[in-house]
């Protein structure tokens, strides 16, 4: 983490402080200003990422063409609208098309995407796609989340879940495809 650039957020997060009427000196804020900064670069890493590198580098040979489902990814977001958290779980599946991929990878392509300013749309779109492009034209990415933003403000629904999907190729055509999938992430 460059030093330099938590400094200057860390400034940033000071004059807020100051903004809304609280003492930035007080013992408790005293350091707040820097813990928040190293807290915002490390929940926005994705952005120094390049998630189509993190495929290619664990591509293997594989003629199989069962579906292959990796479920309950967690993971952690900002909401590019209120910069607060949204968090949930993604359930990716893909036909393999000659080869597969690590599946850590698809973690840490999950964890590229979500560690920007996001929507859940674009996240769930944003790692179908990838999968498309590196990987198989036969993907599936499903997105269950839980959203701060309308959890601790605005209308305050403490239980409410959104649900987002993206798919390709066979999962397109074939609706019973789907159906297996969804019933095999349940």
């Amino acid at each position: 983490m460059d030093p330099k650039l938590v400094e200057q957020i860390a400034e940033h997060y000071r004059a807020i402080i100051e903004l809304i009427g609280e003492d930035p000196d007080r013992e408790g804020l005293l350091k707040t200003p820097t813990r928040a900064a190293k807290a915002l670069l490390e929940n926005t890493r994705g952005y120094a990422e390049q998630p189509a590198q993190i495929i290619q580098a664990a591509l293997f040979d594989h003629e199989g063409s069962e579906i292959v489902i990796v479920k309950d990814i967690e993971f952690y977001s900002l909401c590019e609208h209120h910069l607060l958290p949204f968090f949930g779980k993604i359930h990716i599946g893909y036909i393999p098309n000659g080869s597969i991929v690590g599946l850590s990878k698809l973690g840490r392509i999950v964890d590229s995407f979500s560690r920007q300013f996001q929507v859940q749309e674009r996240l769930t779109a944003e790692v179908c796609d990838l999968l498309v492009n590196e990987l198989s034209n036969d993907v599936i990415v499903v997105c269950e989340a839980s959203h701060m933003c309308m959890q601790m403000r605005g209308v305050e629904k403490q239980r409410a879940t959104t649900v987002t999907m993206h798919y390709h190729g066979d999962f397109e055509d074939n609706p019973s495809l789907r159906a297996e999938f969804m019933s095999l992430i349940k």
